[in-house]
């Protein structure tokens, strides 16, 4: 069992910058792959980024690619999410979520294990 906390969350103008972070504890970071996840209103939960149980592979949507970083500190327990030049369309509930183990990665929410509580990002026009 492990539990997630996610932080950093808040509200931005557009071109702003965030950095959510996701502490865990329970078990150690570093037995997952981990991600992160939005949902904003009247929509699905998407997939923002990934990471390895190493740091060694990232992945990301399309949407966000080349503006938004994931990266991790396994000794820190914690996985991090870097938003720069944000947008009024990533405004979402950002939501931290551990993968099924080292081995699958979270890029849909069927292959997420344990979810964080969620953080509210606002980006202002």
């Amino acid at each position: 069992q492990v539990q997630l906390v996610e932080s950093g969350g808040g509200l931005v103008q557009a071109g702003g910058s965030l950095r959510l972070s996701c502490a865990a504890s329970g078990r150690t970071l570093s037995s997952y792959a981990m991600g992160w996840f939005r949902q904003a209103p009247g929509k699905e939960r998407e997939f923002v980024a990934a990471i390895s149980w190493s740091g060694g592979s990232t992945y990301y949507a399309d949407s966000v690619k080349g503006r938004f970083t994931i990266s991790r500190d396994n000794a820190k327990n914690t996985v991090y999410l870097q938003m720069n030049s944000l947008k009024p369309e990533d405004t979402a509930v950002y939501y931290c979520a551990a993968g099924r183990g080292r081995v699958v990665v979270p890029t849909t929410p069927r292959s997420v294990s344990y979810w964080g509580q969620g953080t509210q990002v606002t980006v202002s026009s």
